[in-house]
This record gives structure tokens, sequence and C-alpha cells, in this order.
């Protein structure tokens, strides 16, 4: 990867682990100097952990600094949920993507996708929710009941949270509700008795829902998301 791009991503992934927002960035979007016409044009896909809204609202200033340093133009893009942007990754439709341990494994083999980034000093844990006011003590109390999780593949909020239960032999049966924070809301509103998620997704909620909110299991620390480029991206882009 030349020195360039590996500087903007760099900025890009100090952005993401500390929480940087599009009100951060206001003075320096109005200040960007004229786009040349001739920018080689990325597509960034990020996996829609949260509502979509939300996600530009963090990755849109972000990725907008990262064009300016670097002289590519990087274009935010999500899906509407988890398995609609598997159908994506696995049609090749996002240039540069950030996506789970999970998702790596699986298109790193077709269609190809290379990694080139982490989250610097970041490990991934996934957990499970249950309202405040729960009766629910311990895994062992989920046994028999309906969990919410985002999507099949959710590595850290739904791989990992099953996996665990099977190993104990807790029965439960998971519906899967498109995104994290639709399994807070869900789990809120007492629909569900438990949800799985992951410690940033939770902190990203509205206080007051997140105070409704307590966390029953934290799974162990893992590989964080990866930042992973199409082969169709030059070779000048993507190779270290």
């Amino acid at each position: 990867m030349n020195v360039i791009l590996r500087l903007g991503l760099a900025l890009l992934l100090v952005g993401m682990c500390t929480g940087v927002s599009g009100a951060q960035t206001t003075d320096e979007n109005q200040t960007r100097p004229e786009e040349p016409a001739s920018r080689t044009v990325l597509t960034f896909g990020v996996v829609p952990q949260q509502a979509a809204s939300k996600l530009a609202r963090l990755w849109a200033p972000l990725l907008q600094r990262v064009s300016v340093l670097t002289g590519y133009q990087l274009e935010f893009r999500t899906a509407p949920d988890i398995p609609s942007f598997e159908q994506r990754l696995a049609a090749g439709e996002y240039d540069l993507a950030y996506m789970n341990p999970y998702h790596y494994t699986v298109f790193q083999q077709n269609p190809g996708y290379t990694a080139f980034g982490r989250e610097k000093n970041k490990r991934i844990q996934g957990i499970l929710v249950v309202r405040q006011d729960s009766p629910l003590q311990s895994i062992d109390d989920l046994a028999g009941t309906s969990v919410a999780f985002p999507a099949p593949a959710a590595f850290a909020a739904s791989i990992l949270p099953r996996a665990y239960l099977r190993q104990q032999g807790i029965a439960i049966t998971p519906v899967y509700v498109s995104s994290h924070d639709s399994v807070y809301l869900n789990v809120a509103r007492g629909f569900y008795p438990a949800g799985g998620g992951v410690l940033r997704t939770l902190a990203g909620i509205k206080p007051e829902l997140r105070q409704q909110l307590r966390i029953l299991w934290t799974t162990p620390a893992y590989t964080p998301h990866a930042l992973a480029a199409h082969p169709r991206v030059p070779k000048s882009i993507r190779d270290v």
C-alpha cells in the first residue's frame, strides 16, 4: 500500500477508536479544497451493526478527512442489514470494507478481499444484555428462552455467544432482528429476555435506552474487525 493511503487509513483507525463524530469535522469539511475530476473513487462498505443514519454520521466525516489526505475519494456505503451486507460482500460491491473477523475468513476466499488494517490496540468482546429489572442473573437462566441477535454471522454479537451457550448445553431459540440497535431496543421493550451485542455498540446507543439494560455475560476478547480491499482495487493501493 502506498505511504499516502497508509497515512490516511491510520487516521481513519484513530477516528474509529476515539469515536470522532461529524460535529467535530464541520469546519474542516467546509474548507476542503475542490476535488479534482480525475480523483480515484473507492466505495467503502461498513458492516451495519447500527442504523445507517448513525453509521453515516460517524463514518462519512472520517472518510472525507481521509479523502483529503490521500487523494482518493472514499464513498461511504452500508446495507439495510447484516445479511444484505454479506450478500454485497459476496458480490464484490465494495472496493474497501470494514467487516467482522468471521466475514473476513469467508470473503477472503471468495471474492478475495485482502486485509490491510485493523483497529489499533483494540479487541472485540461480545455481550448478552437483559433489562435492568430482569430476574435473569446468569446465562444458565436463558435455558428455554428466545434470545435476540443481530444476524447469524454477526461475530461477537451472535456467533460467539451462541457457540458458548451450545458448549454449555444451554438451549435457546435465536431470533435475528437485523442490527445491534434493534437488539437493544427489543430487549429494553421486553420483547425478548436477552440479546447479543458488543460493548462498543452498547456504549453508542442513547443514554436513556442504555440505562434500561445491563450486561448479563461477556465473551473473551477476540481479534477486531478488519479493513479489507477487493482484488480489483489497484495493486498500488492495496499492496503492503
